[in-house]
């Protein structure tokens, strides 16, 4: 019988493993291609992985709750038939012999029934992605990296994380490597070094009452919790906000809203126009769409919008649009009704929430005025946006001060004080208040 060997899939361009949240077959059960096999999720994005073709589930090879190396076997699949296409597509023995197993036997049986001599025994995939002794977790490739370099565990502790709670990734321990190669490895010299180099969260005590009522956070939320400290860890936040009056776009708005749905088949919010001046101001000045590395900025030459999304159970998670600034009213408005219709219904793919450059988030739709919101890490800047309220105003007229009624509205950016001086934060923000202040009620849509 032929086999088929379903890998761990590479689910982002920053993603080296996922973790198995569920199951949804058994070893033994008969699948047809399509049928969802597991449930894996990353620091990104939940994801079902189906079946790409009809048999039994042979072999299982990762628990649920295992973090697996993009690219690993974790499952195999018997097929009806033999010398298939697909089995030339990911030849069994070889990925076999290269998966971690949980029959430590010295024989392997192949397809063709003949036996080959297995290589070593392997660590378990428990053992592989196991914590160590000091609690800090390490995925299977960091693990033979560490082995293969002879790292001990005491100096693969020590080395700085970069990771979701300072977890220890690829690229860090091969920075390691290359410093100790250099004879300077002081940024990994001792675990009170790594504990000044990337803080862990601090225990408090907590006491409950009776009648108090504990909730366990979600898998998001925890993620959430981690992205957050993580942000306000590695970023030196500073925030400016600027009180503009948005009465030109409210009026345009309101009178060019059914016409656009009828045109476009869409609901114009005040969100869009928004963004386009974001947009705009971004170009103006391209180190607010940047990122830090190290010593080094990297200055985006795409525009991707991040739009915060509020879940319906109290979560959040930020899409982007791609080359926002290639997109006109329309084209935008579009993206992002169809970016927020799949968060909320759980449809967003890896590439929906990689890549980002800029994020806004909307405290308006809350009908809150002003907030401090926290970067969007590897971003350098975020906007917030409150509600828009009518408010008596001071007009400068040719016949003198006048007060009248404005429709009002605060911007919030909150920006990495590493690269985003005061002066440049203070800037963007006057541009992009210019930008809207100025906006075109003629403009035809």
């Amino acid at each position: 019988m032929a086999h088929f060997d379903i890998v761990m899939p590479k689910m982002g361009e920053s993603i080296e493993e996922a973790t198995i949240t569920k199951w949804f077959v058994k070893e033994g059960d008969k699948v047809v291609e399509d049928d969802v096999l597991l449930e894996i999720a990353t620091d990104k994005v939940d994801s079902e992985i189906p079946s790409p073709v009809e048999g039994v589930v042979k072999k299982i090879l990762f628990e649920q709750d295992a973090t697996v190396e993009v690219g690993t076997v974790i499952a195999v699949i018997e097929m009806g038939g033999e010398g298939s296409a697909d089995e030339k597509d990911t030849p069994p023995e070889k990925e076999k012999e290269e998966a971690p197993s949980k029959d430590t036997s010295t024989e392997k049986t192949t397809d063709t029934g003949s036996k080959k001599e297995s290589p070593p025994v392997q660590e378990s995939p428990q053992e592989m992605g196991a914590k160590s002794s000091s609690g800090k977790f390490y995925s299977p490739l960091v693990r033979k990296i560490a082995k293969e370099e002879n790292i001990s565990q005491e100096e693969l502790d020590a080395i700085p994380g970069s990771g979701l709670n300072g977890r220890v990734q690829k690229n860090d321990i091969l920075g390691y490597i290359e410093s100790r190669k250099s004879g300077d490895v002081k940024a990994a010299a001792s675990p009170a070094t790594q504990k000044s180099a990337a803080p862990t969260q601090v225990k408090v005590n907590v006491t409950t009452s009776e009648g108090d009522e504990v909730i366990e956070m979600s898998r998001m939320r925890k993620l959430i919790a981690a992205h957050m400290l993580n942000s306000k860890q590695t970023s030196a936040h500073v925030t400016n906000m600027l009180e503009i009056d948005v009465t030109n776009v409210v009026n345009w708005r309101n009178r060019v809203k059914d016409e656009f749905m009828a045109k476009q088949g869409q609901k114009l919010t005040f969100l869009p126009v928004f963004m386009e001046a974001t947009v705009k101001a971004l170009r103006d000045y391209p180190l607010i769409n940047a990122s830090v590395d190290g010593d080094n900025i990297i200055v985006r030459k795409n525009i991707n919008l991040g739009i915060a999304v509020a879940l319906e159970d109290n979560n959040l998670i930020v899409p982007n649009i791609k080359n926002a600034d290639q997109l006109n009213l329309a084209g935008l408005t579009n993206s992002l009704n169809n970016v927020a219709a799949a968060a909320r219904n759980n449809k967003l793919g890896p590439d929906d929430i990689s890549g980002g450059t800029f994020t806004i988030t909307n405290f308006g739709t809350f009908k809150n005025d002003i907030g401090t919101p926290i970067i969007n890490q590897p971003e350098v800047a975020i906007l917030a946006i409150g509600a828009i309220k009518k408010k008596p105003a001071v007009l400068e007229t040719p016949e003198g001060d006048v007060i009248a009624i404005r429709s009002r509205m605060w911007l919030s950016l909150t920006y990495d004080h590493r690269i985003v001086d005061g002066a440049l934060g203070g800037a963007f923000l006057k541009t992009l208040g210019d930008y809207i202040e100025s906006f075109d009620t003629n403009r035809s849509i």
